[in-house]
């Protein structure tokens, strides 16, 4: 039950994470480059099941390698085990303030080049799995605090090497798979789907930070106050 409910959260995160501001940037690049296949619908969501390939490989390797290294340390893994329910805490506060924009990181990061996507394009359709290969790699405040921060905390608790990375990453790639399909049927919504998409972001964001720090109060007060 517990794996259950760590891979429907890593599957939300992804996806939260996949439209929150930054991350949508690089996420509209790779719509922009799926939509020049609109001509050819299996070649649209053939290129859109790419990309989402490209970001699981990302996630799952990353994630693996650093739960692994971490479970594989037997010192610090026992730390973990004993003490994961008290790191928790503060970790769901601080990463659900961020999502709140009550705790605020400058980037400076300039996206993709336009070198960069024109060596993509001479890749046809596998371009799209590299762009979701690099977009992934490229972690915004809000990715990097939920992917190190909850997810990663999350993956060592149920020691999930694989899975939870796996799930985060087809989370991150499920919207631009869905305009994938859109643009596949009907590439007349796609505007009226971004508006949606927009709406939904800061909806989901706040409600999210909201619980997240709800779980961290809790597990702050029950783990590390040992009030209840």
């Amino acid at each position: 039950m517990e794996i259950l409910a760590a891979l429907i959260s890593a599957v939300w995160l992804g996806v939260l994470t996949s439209i929150s501001p930054c991350p949508m940037a690089t996420n509209i690049v790779a719509i922009s480059f799926i939509g020049r296949r609109v001509g050819s619908p299996s070649k649209v969501l053939t290129t859109g099941l790419l990309y989402t390939l490209g970001r699981a490989i990302t996630y799952v390797v990353l994630g693996a390698l650093l739960t692994a290294s971490i479970l594989s340390a037997s010192s610090l893994s026992h730390v973990l085990q004993k003490y994961m329910n008290k790191f928790l805490g503060p970790i769901l506060i601080i990463v659900g303030m961020i999502l709140l924009n009550l705790i605020q990181i400058k980037t400076s990061g300039k996206g993709v080049s336009d070198k960069l996507q024109k060596r993509v394009e001479t890749w046809g359709m596998w371009g799209a799995l590299l762009l979701g290969i690099i977009f992934a790699a490229s972690f915004c405040p809000i990715s990097a605090a939920l992917f190190f921060g909850s997810l990663l905390a999350t993956a060592v608790k149920v020691e999930s090497v694989t899975l939870v990375p796996l799930f985060y990453g087809i989370g991150t790639a499920l919207p631009v798979l869905a305009f994938s399909f859109i643009i596949a049927l009907s590439g007349k919504s796609l505007g009226g789907a971004f508006n949606r998409l927009t709406v939904f972001e800061k909806w989901a964001r706040n409600v999210t930070g909201i619980i997240f720090i709800g779980v961290g109060i809790y597990y702050s007060l029950r783990y590390i106050f040992v009030l209840f």
